[in-house]
């Protein structure tokens, strides 16, 4: 096996632990340049899907928001991913990790979280640079 596809399947493997699975829609909210590609491939290679972006107008299985501390109100951001989202579906909110430019401290995540009805169920190293957050909405939205 090259390197290469060494690399390809660690990458594909973290898109499965997020909970990612092959057909799902997932919308992309907050593109910079300062994602993490590698991150994003895993996920499109998983699902077998382009990711759509936020003008998208359909039920979507998941949400990646990527998240800055200087992007606004993470709370009204939250609350417009739910709007899209399927029954059963999650948002994964990507942030900064802790020391890193616009890092965003969890009790932040927390409150906005918890004001827009949503609950974390999981926290993970999504990226070298990034934290990710899973959360679920409330059931019967």
């Amino acid at each position: 096996m090259s390197a290469t596809a060494g690399q390809a399947q660690s990458e594909r493997s973290l898109a499965e632990r997020l909970g990612f699975k092959p057909d799902q829609v997932v919308q992309e909210i907050g593109y910079d340049d300062d994602v993490d590609e590698e991150l994003r491939e895993s996920i499109e290679a998983v699902t077998g899907t382009e990711l759509v972006d936020e003008d998208y107008e359909d039920v979507v299985d998941a949400v990646l928001l990527w998240w800055r501390e200087d992007d606004g109100e993470l709370f009204d951001a939250l609350s417009d991913t739910l709007v899209p989202l399927a029954d059963g579906g999650v948002v994964w909110l990507l942030t900064p990790k802790a020391g890193r430019d616009g890092h965003v401290e969890p009790s932040d995540i927390d409150e906005a979280a918890s004001s827009a009805g949503m609950t974390q169920s999981k926290s993970v190293s999504a990226a070298a640079e990034w934290s990710g957050t899973k959360l679920v909405p409330p059931k019967g939205r």
